[in-house]
């Protein structure tokens, strides 16, 4: 007898609010070190993050993939947070998968998309770059892995747009990036890494500008999705801040739950934005949307 198509769909985000109850009792039932009511949020905030990411799936909000892509991003950036290196050493790289498999789940089930291979892009640069970061001694491959995310996205941003159409965005994102710059220059950022970092923070910059001038020239139909994507971006940016801040300037309360949090916010609402768009072959009805944007 075959299993209705609903129910493996739903297999994969149940096992996620399963591996988060794990978690919570991995976390209340051990020592971690950490003070009792920061220990008590931490488990719970994770298993309420997996229950709303699943409930979003279930209301045909968000892919399954896109959920499991939430859920495993909840459950990485707790370990981190907490210290547990096992549960954020595997979950942080399978987040990236799963949102790399919500965007090829709708490539199949909706036939080409011509952004979508640069989506792919974007993700799987990220995901090496998430591998790359976690290990010791790759600090600049890890970077240079997410700038070509950047400028992957980047040119994802432009497909049918006018570059910077927001210059009001432009200007102020750049504005942005060289106080960031300045701000990381003087705060002891290394020698052999001040071009490294000042192409990826003009890359981000012109990313973000450019996620905000596609809001600004999107029509009404497609202006929710696009306002997704344009935060998302925003959001990829206070992630990036506030990981260089603690690495390069001083060291941030409860960093790795700041930066990961930003981080998966931002991935997963650019991949929902983008899979939630209109397309120009979509019917009236919809058809190749995907996610109900509200």
């Amino acid at each position: 007898m075959h299993l209705p198509r609903y129910a493996l769909s739903w297999s994969c985000p149940a096992l996620g609010i399963v591996l988060a109850l794990a978690f919570a009792w991995r976390v209340l039932a051990a020592d971690t070190g950490h003070p009792p009511l920061a220990e008590f949020a931490m488990a719970w905030g994770t298993v309420l993050a997996s229950l709303l990411a699943g409930v979003a799936a279930l209301r045909s909000r968000l892919p399954p993939a896109l959920a499991c892509m939430l859920q495993a991003g909840a459950l990485a950036t707790a370990g981190g947070a907490m210290g547990l290196q096992p549960w954020h050493l595997v979950f942080k790289p399978l987040a990236m998968v799963c949102a790399m498999a919500a965007v090829a789940w709708h490539m199949r089930r909706h036939g080409t998309w011509r952004e979508g291979g640069l989506l792919l892009a974007a993700l799987a640069a990220s995901l090496a770059g998430d591998v790359l970061l976690m290990l010791d001694g790759l600090f600049i491959a890890g970077l240079l892995a997410f700038l070509l995310a950047h400028l992957c996205y980047l040119a994802l941003f432009q497909q049918g747009q006018r570059w910077f159409a927001l210059r009001g965005a432009l200007a102020l994102f750049l504005l942005l990036a060289a106080a960031m710059y300045a701000f990381l220059w003087h705060g002891g950022l290394p020698a052999n890494l001040r071009l490294p970092v000042a192409a990826y923070v003009l890359a981000i910059a012109l990313m973000a500008a450019q996620a905000w001038g596609r809001w600004h020239q999107a029509r009404p139909a497609g202006r929710r999705a696009a306002l997704l994507v344009a935060l998302g971006a925003a959001s990829f940016l206070l992630s990036d801040a506030l990981l260089a801040t603690d690495r390069f300037v001083q060291p941030l309360a409860w960093a790795p739950l700041a930066v990961l949090s930003s981080y998966y916010l931002a991935q997963a609402s650019i991949v929902a934005g983008m899979l939630c768009a209109p397309r120009p072959q979509a019917s009236s009805a919809g058809r190749a949307g995907g996610i109900t944007p509200r």
